[in-house]
């Protein structure tokens, strides 16, 4: 209400200077923005014009926006009826664009109709002042529309038992979300967040599963190990590591892969960290030691990539939306917030610190609960953060131990002397920055 009163004194005060009505001026405000909202979409439609024939451009979608700003401005003085006819009016011309558009023409899609009524709606919202949210909205909408060959092969690269996973995952929940109470279970588990979390970081580790089943082996094994390291760098390990008993010669390539997967992993684990705690430092005070090691690991790889070649092999993993990837990842999260917040309360910092040998099993997850602890208040952002680190270093040494057991000879050769300087020179980074850390502090 107060900022309704704030700027509808504004109105007046520059219709005054301007010596309009400054209902005139409100409406002229609202006129504008609409016509900028149609002419937005309208654009976007219109560019196809050059591959077929359009039936609703810039002109369509900015009178259809005006239309609805008009309709709802009117509902005051003429009555509610004017909107119902307006409303009516433009569904039926959509409806007629269905019919024109797939019948007469031959042609397909409804993508321009529905925009086309969702336009008017949107000149409903600016007459209700409801500003922001129809700009959003608008934005959105055109953004489905410009991507619409991205969004076509994002679905196509989904299977029926992708989807089926997915929606799976989402009913369940959906229905866990709504009943789940609001109050922290044993004043620890708050079980919605932990619901956002695992959510969260599923729809990361599905967008990388996407487009590693949509690059396929085209991309090689290197970008596959890539790709693969945000849906989980040990599972990635783990198939590389099998290929390679299978084709010992491309070792180089396996072991650029495996490399990768750790920087796809350290990524991850920062943007987890962002994302549980928002206020971003936990993640601030993680980035140095895992930007040394990203610059070691991407040497690494540059030095190894003269020595590969371009072989076409595809390294399977399940989808993260899959409930059993799903929930055991939401355990793990939960057995580890519990272990590190009674560790932490018993043995201080030092207990909070042996959580990190979760690491073996998930960084992700160490780092999901580190931070939710942090913000909480139960240990502090430097123990989060070097918690967090020292499992990320964790999982690195981890890899060459799944290489010996399950690979070649010939990988582990050629890789567990990258992945143990790594680790060396991640642990000496971690000791220089806690030690600026704690300095900083006193």
């Amino acid at each position: 209400m107060e900022i309704k009163t704030i700027q509808g004194d504004y109105n007046t005060e520059l219709a005054n200077q301007l010596g309009l009505d400054p209902l005139v001026l409100d409406f002229l405000e609202k006129l504008f923005l609409s016509l900028m909202i149609g002419i937005i979409i309208g654009v976007e439609r219109e560019h196809w014009r050059s591959d077929k024939k359009i039936f609703a451009g810039v002109r369509t979608f900015s009178i259809v926006c005006i239309t609805g700003t008009i309709a709802a401005f009117l509902v005051d003085y003429v009555g509610p009826w004017i909107l119902a006819i307006s409303t009516i009016s433009v569904a039926l011309f959509s409806v007629s664009l269905i019919y024109t558009t797939n019948i007469d023409k031959a042609g397909t899609g409804l993508t321009s109709s529905v925009a086309l009524f969702c336009t008017f709606l949107l000149g409903v919202m600016v007459t209700q002042g409801l500003f922001l949210i129809a700009i959003s909205t608008a934005l959105l909408i055109t953004f489905l529309l410009i991507e619409k060959k991205s969004l076509h092969s994002f679905a196509e690269s989904l299977s029926e038992s992708d989807i089926r996973d997915a929606i799976q995952f989402l009913a369940i929940v959906f229905v866990l979300y709504p009943i789940v109470p609001e109050e922290p279970l044993f004043d620890l588990i708050n079980l919605k967040s932990a619901i956002l979390i695992v959510m969260l970081v599923s729809t990361i580790s599905f967008v990388s599963y996407v487009a590693l089943r949509k690059m396929g082996p085209s991309g090689g094994i290197p970008y596959s190990g890539f790709f693969g390291g945000f849906i989980s760098s040990e599972a990635t390990v783990a198939a590389l590591s099998t290929m390679s008993k299978n084709r010992p010669l491309l070792k180089d390539e396996l072991h650029m892969g495996s490399m990768l997967s750790v920087i796809s992993m350290i990524i991850s684990n920062t943007i987890i960290a962002l994302i549980v705690d928002n206020s971003g430092k936990t993640a601030i005070l993680m980035a140095p030691p895992f930007i040394v090691m990203g610059i070691i690991i991407l040497i690494f790889v540059l030095l190894k990539r003269n020595n590969t070649h371009d072989y076409e092999e595809k390294i399977e993993i399940d989808s993260p939306f899959a409930l059993g990837p799903a929930f055991r990842f939401g355990a793990i999260f939960t057995i580890l917030l519990v272990l590190a917040s009674t560790a932490s309360e018993v043995a201080g910092p030092l207990g909070a610190y042996a959580t990190a040998l979760g690491g073996v099993v998930s960084s992700s997850a160490v780092t999901a609960s580190m931070a939710a602890l942090a913000i909480s208040g139960k240990i502090s952002f430097y123990t989060a953060a070097e918690t967090a680190i020292i499992a990320g270093l964790i999982s690195t040494l981890s890899k060459p131990f799944y290489i010996k057991i399950t690979g070649s000879r010939e990988f582990f050769n050629v890789s567990w002397k990258s992945f143990a300087l790594t680790v060396v020179l991640g642990a000496i980074s971690l000791i220089l920055w806690s030690y600026y850390m704690r300095s900083a502090i006193i």
